[in-house]
């Protein structure tokens, strides 16, 4: 009897240093790549001249220019929307109980493209300006409606592939009808909406950045104060109506929140591919858990690792010439994907 308690302890110290240490390399991780993507770009900047420049420190007005207005909001804005985006299809595969469910397969960030696409052509169009709060309002739109559609396919087919399937289906449509109003817009800054619409992290504002993280942070304590339902929920329905688990309500907040995320990701950086899928399922083996609690901070760690060193690498791989970060995103994520299908395939077969 002491020898399986010993073995207990020893088993829940083990988990807890790798619960530690992949945590410290992740924020590790962060910081270093948030750094790089500050010095990095076609103008290269020194450790010594940021680090003066964010102190307030004499130093050149261009490198302060590029730091304060380009790079900083730029890195903190991947960070965020990274972590956010990865949330977001955390919620999705424990909603759907699928772990290919994503924002961008299931055409949920397709679907806010297009209401964000046509309000902004509306707008800029007509002169008005354009607000943060209303481009996350019509966004939300977009992704409840595009939404609506994936669970109204979700109650008449139970097959999980063709509800893949049908999301893909879903952003297809929504993405051609986003690329025909940009296509034919006449406006100069509306024409710059293609930019935006293949996935780019530019032209971010401290404003932008500000409304984000209000935003951002907001959601992430209610997904994490949802984190014992959430566990109960991965143990089936029934399990978490036993555990007092309100199951229309909990599943009207799952998709409520994710449409939020992704609604706030399309707003600020157009669609982006693979994050959502990618990201939770490498945190998950890194971690060697898929317990709520650890899984949540976790994928918004990783999330964030994952998009900083894709901007890094949109940025700087063919300057000046930039890559959408989409295009970045699916070079890593995709491959991913690729794996869970195998690995699911294999379980299957087995």
């Amino acid at each position: 009897m002491c020898v399986i308690i010993q073995e207990g302890e020893k088993m829940k110290t083990g988990r807890k240093i790798r619960y530690s240490m992949a945590f410290l390399g992740l924020i590790i991780l962060t910081a270093v790549l948030l750094a790089w993507n500050i010095c990095a770009g076609s103008v290269n900047i020194s450790v010594k001249e940021v680090t003066e420049v964010l102190f307030g420190e004499k130093t050149a007005q261009t490198a302060s220019r590029i730091v304060w207005e380009i790079r900083l909001p730029r890195a903190l804005a991947a960070a965020i929307l990274g972590g956010a985006l990865a949330l977001a299809g955390y919620l999705l595969q424990t909603f759907f109980h699928n772990p290919i469910a994503g924002p961008f397969v299931l055409g949920i960030s397709s679907g806010a493209k297009l209401v964000v696409a046509l309000v902004m052509v509306f707008c800029l169009g007509h002169a008005f300006t354009v607000s943060s709060v209303t481009l996350i309002l019509a966004a939300f739109i977009g992704a409840c409606l595009s939404m609506g559609f994936v669970l109204l396919i979700s109650n008449r087919i139970g097959n999980m592939s063709s509800l893949i399937i049908g999301g893909v289906m879903i952003g297809y449509i929504c993405t051609a009808v986003t690329d025909f109003v940009v296509t034919f817009a006449d406006d100069a800054d509306i024409v710059n909406l293609h930019n935006w619409s293949k996935g780019s992290f530019s032209g971010m504002t401290w404003s932008n950045v500000t409304v984000m993280s209000v935003l951002v942070f907001v959601i992430t304590v209610i997904i994490f104060c949802l984190a014992k339902p959430i566990g109960a929920y991965q143990l089936g329905e029934s399990y978490a109506q036993s555990m007092g688990v309100n199951i229309r309500r909990f599943r009207v907040i799952l998709v409520m929140l994710s449409s939020l995320l992704a609604a706030c990701i399309t707003a600020y950086a157009g669609p982006v591919s693979f994050v959502g899928i990618a990201v939770p399922h490498l945190v998950k083996n890194l971690f060697g858990t898929a317990k709520p609690i650890i899984m949540i901070p976790a994928c918004f760690l990783g999330g964030s690792v994952f998009c900083l060193f894709c901007d890094l690498l949109a940025r700087t791989l063919f300057a000046p010439t930039e890559l959408s970060i989409s295009t970045v995103t699916a070079v890593f994520g995709a491959p991913v994907v690729i794996l869970i299908m195998l690995k699911r395939h294999k379980g299957e077969q087995g």
